[in-house]
């Protein structure tokens, strides 16, 4: 019983943290006709309120692999990570965005770095060469990346016209205008 009461109570709290009329922005990132994953898109909103600090956030190491390969975060977002890997780990950003060198850790351990300014950093592997993600850290509280297929969900947006801008690796930022509706999906293409 406390745990229902718990969850309704949670779900209420969330209601009204919403605004009434906001509501999740689906939408699908395209080259060409082709769907385009890890596209990073958000939208502009000098104005937006404050939301709630997100769960932990993480870029994990596994695999001689970063997971998730792109990963969106609000400025000011710290990072977690953690090297679950088999082996030793030196993950560093000197080119754009956010530089750090979090310098050689072992299996187990969790290195930290606060993405404090907007822009995208491209993440590396000192030792293991063929180690690469990204952050992108944007100024915004509406931003998702896109699935395998290319669609995004971007939560909690208010009704309204927004200045929108897509980044996906490989590509340059790309930047349009669309007015956010309930039943108007976001379309996003790179020529």
């Amino acid at each position: 019983m406390r745990i229902l009461i718990a969850a309704v109570g949670s779900a209420m709290l969330l209601t009204s943290a919403r605004g009434s009329t906001d509501f999740d922005l689906r939408g699908i990132a395209r080259a060409g006709e082709r769907p385009q994953s890890n596209a990073v898109v958000w939208l502009d909103a000098p104005n937006a309120p404050a939301r709630m600090p997100p769960q932990k956030i993480v870029l994990d190491q596994r695999n001689l692999s970063f997971y998730p390969h792109v990963l969106a975060v609000r400025v000011g977002t710290v990072v977690d990570f953690p090297n679950d890997d088999r082996v030793f780990h030196n993950v560093f950003s000197f080119r754009d965005g956010k530089r750090f060198d979090l310098g050689m850790y072992p299996v187990g351990a969790v290195r930290h770095i606060t993405f404090d300014k907007p822009g995208m950093s491209r993440i590396f592997c000192n030792i293991h060469p063929n180690m690469a993600a990204y952050v992108v850290a944007v100024d915004s509280p509406y931003f998702a990346v896109s699935d395998d297929g290319g669609a995004f969900t971007i939560a909690s947006v208010a009704p309204g016209p927004y200045t929108y801008h897509a980044w996906r690796p490989g590509s340059a930022t790309i930047t349009g205008a669309s007015v956010a509706a309930p039943e108007k999906p976001l379309e996003v293409r790179w020529p």
